[in-house]
């Protein structure tokens, strides 16, 4: 049985998601080191962070909705 390859998923820079979001490129960065929303990601070089097409149309699909902030004691 062959198997059949499946295309590469283009990945999408912090600009790019940023400007589909609506949202600034500090508050992606502050998303995903705090996880008040959660959005997959990918290093590649261990340094680059990109972000699966894919991935940013599930998050506009489900609504982008941050957990909300901790209250403070």
């Amino acid at each position: 049985m062959d198997q059949v390859e499946k295309p590469i998923e283009p990945l999408l820079d912090d600009t790019q998601v940023a400007a589909v979001l609506g949202i600034s490129v500090e508050t992606l960065a502050a998303w995903r080191h705090t996880g008040r929303v959660t959005l997959p990601f990918v290093r590649v070089g261990g340094r680059l962070v990109r972000y699966r097409k894919t991935d940013v149309e599930a998050l506009i699909a489900a609504g982008v909705q941050p957990r909300p902030e901790p209250e403070e004691v």
